[in-house]
This record gives structure tokens, sequence and C-alpha cells, in this order.
């Protein structure tokens, strides 16, 4: 089992950058694929990219390509987000989640089922 916590959000002015983290309690995380998901008010919880264990395979959603970057640091046992030119569409509370995967080279699950281990999630507000 494996714990996570987000951190990195807050309020922003659209066109700025902004990294969140996502930090593993267990020094396993090398065993996990990760994702970003993203939910806004009144909305379903929506993929936003997701990257293999080994870190070689990446995924992201449409409406991020280009503009967000998902990696991680296995040593370090934590995984970011870096969320470039912010727009105000892209408010919502970002959730870190992990999925325990035997490949270490497979390509990451991208539904919110697929994932075993979430974080609490961390706010992000983008201005206009």
């Amino acid at each position: 089992q494996v714990q996570l916590v987000e951190s990195g959000g807050g309020l922003v002015q659209a066109g700025v950058s902004l990294r969140l983290s996502c930090a593993a309690s267990r020094r396993t995380l090398s065993r996990y694929a990760l994702g970003w998901f993203r939910q806004a008010p009144g909305k379903e919880r929506e993929f936003v990219a997701a990257i293999s264990r080994s870190g070689t395979s990446t995924l992201y959603a449409d409406s991020v390509k280009g503009r967000f970057t998902i990696s991680r640091d296995n040593a370090a046992n934590t995984g970011y987000l870096q969320m470039n030119s912010l727009k105000p569409e892209d408010r919502a509370v970002y959730y870190c989640a992990a999925r325990l995967l035997g490949d270490y080279n497979q390509v990451p699950p991208q539904r919110p089922s697929d994932f075993n281990y979430w974080g609490q999630g961390t706010q992000v507000t983008v201005s206009s």
C-alpha cells in the first residue's frame, strides 16, 4: 500500500506556470504507474496525464497536451506535473493516483477506476 500527498497548488493568473508534486510514503514508488486527474466544481473527475513506472511512456488529455508535462523521480519517490500556460478552465482540484503494475515499461492506464491509490488533492485556481 502507498500513501500519496500532493502539493504545489495555488491561486495564479492565466498564463503562468505551476508545478505539482506527488510524494509517496513508501520507497517503492517505482513499482507504480502514476496518474494525474482533476475535478472541477460540478464536473466528473477527468484524466490529465499518466506515466509508466519507468517514465518512458506518457499519456496526456488533449486539453493539456503541449502545456503540461508529467514526470517522476523514482529515487525521490515523487511524481510531478508541470503546468505551463495555465488557463481559467484548468481550475480544479488535482489528484495524484498510483497503480501497481508488473511491467516496468507498460503503458499506464487512464481511467480513474484503474488506479488503486489516491492523494487528497490540491486546489489549482487560475484567474483571468
